[in-house]
C-alpha cells in the first residue's frame, strides 16, 4: 500500500515517539527529536549571546506559548555545547551568558539544512500542541479511534494487522488528500 503512513520510517511531525512503557508516566510527547534542541540552541546563540533563561523564553515564544522547555532540558544541553567547544560561557551580571565559538558557527553552517528541518518541525509541533484548532467533533472522532484500538481483543493475526493498518492508512491518506477524494465508505458503494 502506498502513502506516507505505510512506510516504516515516518515523516517527522516534531514529536519523538516514546516506548509504550514510558507513555503512561510521561508528561506528553517530546517536542524535539534527538539533536534538534542542540542545533536550535546553537542557532539562537549565534543570533544573540544570551542566558539560559533567555533561551527558554525565546523557544517559548517560537511555540506561541504552547511549549516551554524546562531548565532541566536547556542547561544540560548548554553544558554539552560548551564541552563540545561550540559555545563559551562567561558571567554577566552574576548570570552565565553563552556565546558561539568559531567552531559553533562552522557547525551551524554545515547543518543549515538540518536547522531548516528543525524549524519546519517546530511549525508543525505548534499546530499539534494547540490541537490544530480542531472542532470538538474531530477530537471526539480521534478519541473514538483510540478507544477502538484499546478495546481491540489483542489477537493480532497477520490478516488483522493488515486490515487495521489499511483502514488507518486509507483514512490518513483521505484526510491528506482533502474533500475531493472519495472516502473508503463512498468508494465501496
Amino acid at each position: 500500500m502506498a502513502g506516507p503512513y505505510s512506510h516504516p520510517k515516518r515523516e517527522h511531525d516534531g514529536f519523538e515517539r516514546q516506548p509504550a512503557s514510558r507513555e503512561r508516566n510521561s508528561r506528553g510527547p517530546r517536542v524535539f527529536a534527538a539533536g534538534d534542541l542542540k542545533l536550535l540552541l546553537l542557532a539562537l546563540i549565534v543570533d544573540q549571546p544570551c542566558h539560559g533563561y533567555d533561551l527558554i523564553r525565546r523557544i517559548e515564544h517560537m511555540f506561541d506559548g504552547a511549549y516551554s522547555p524546562s531548565p532541566g532540558v536547556i542547561y544540560p544541553t548548554l553544558s554539552f555545547l560548551e564541552m563540545s567547544a561550540l559555545v563559551t560561557c562567561g558571567v554577566e551580571n552574576g548570570k552565565k551568558s553563552y556565546s558561539v565559538t568559531d567552531a559553533g558557527r562552522l557547525s551551524l553552517e554545515d547543518q543549515a539544512q538540518a536547522l531548516d528541518e528543525v524549524r519546519a518541525r517546530i511549525e508543525i509541533s505548534k499546530r499539534t500542541l494547540r490541537g490544530h484548532d480542531r472542532p470538538p467533533e474531530i477530537h471526539e472522532a480521534v478519541y473514538n479511534l483510540r478507544h477502538a484500538l484499546q478495546k481491540h481483543p489483542g489477537h493480532w493475526s497477520p490478516e488483522e494487522i493488515r486490515r487495521v493498518r489499511d483502514l488507518l492508512n486509507d483514512t490518513a491518506q483521505a484526510i491528506i488528500d482533502g474533500p475531493d477524494r472519495p472516502t473508503v465508505s463512498e468508494s465501496n458503494q
